[in-house]
């Protein structure tokens, strides 16, 4: 009785996630940005979540020219998505729209060339092609082993001896993909004003100000205050109040 009840509660939270995102865009065609945010808004609340809702949410805000919320919310949606570029190419242009210019300092060596190669693929991409390789790898197995011919075996040999070169380059990427994802904590600056201190307490000096839509990323988190590192590489401590984490 519990399953059907699950099963119930599942379909109509389903059926109404559904009913909103239809009304979501309905509305933002008709130029209703507020109330678009609204049904979107309800959708989340069944925790129903899609690239392509947090895309539509951010397109409202940037409609509104409301510059943190629609950067966050295109943030979300990378998250869901890597490397959509229509999500990439509307994230640009609301970041045409925050006041801060921060650099970017490019990683260099052996280290960039790593990230690029595992950032290629989500981790659970990298999975789901070590599944594929590992089914590779059992099909020249039998191959191999009820192969009556010399050549087939060697030929089958050599393909799982590459084979499992791939699987341990696949999982490798996958879990250091994995690692990368849990360690990166990106956030959006929400506040108008934001006051970077260099220790986690008021009365310590002011480093530097960020404004509404700039990203920074959490690296500690102490009480109310959480140090943040820019991409240009500058850290400070700010109020976590201001921010709001990505993920």
């Amino acid at each position: 009785m519990k399953n059907i009840f699950y099963i119930l509660l599942l379909t109509t939270q389903v059926f109404f996630a559904q009913n909103g995102f239809e009304m979501g865009n309905d509305l933002y065609k008709a130029g209703k940005y507020e109330q678009a945010i609204d049904a979107y808004g309800s959708v989340l609340k069944t925790n129903q979540h899609s690239s392509e809702l947090y895309f539509n949410l951010g397109n409202c805000y940037y409609k509104l020219n409301k510059v943190a919320p629609a950067i966050y919310s295109y943030e979300k949606a990378l998250v869901l998505s890597p490397n959509d570029r229509m999500v990439e190419n509307n994230l640009r242009f609301a970041q045409k729209r925050t006041i801060d210019e921060v650099k970017v300092v490019p990683k260099v060596g052996f280290a960039k060339l790593l990230r690029d190669f595992t950032a290629i693929y989500h981790y659970n991409t990298w999975a789901w092609i070590a599944v594929g390789l590992a089914i590779s790898f059992l099909l020249a197995f039998l191959g191999y082993y009820f192969s009556e011919t010399t050549v087939v075996k060697r030929v089958s040999f050599f393909v799982m001896f590459a084979l499992v070169v791939f699987i341990f380059i696949v999982v490798a990427a996958a879990v250091f993909e994995k690692s990368h994802y849990d360690n990166e904590k990106p956030a959006i600056v929400f506040a108008e004003i934001a006051e970077v201190r260099s220790e986690p307490q008021k009365g310590s000096p002011v480093i530097f100000v960020l404004h509404e839509g700039t990203k920074v990323y959490v690296e500690e988190k102490v009480d109310s205050w959480k140090k943040v590192q820019l991409t240009d590489g500058t850290e400070g401590w700010i109020e976590n109040s201001a921010i709001k984490e990505v993920k």
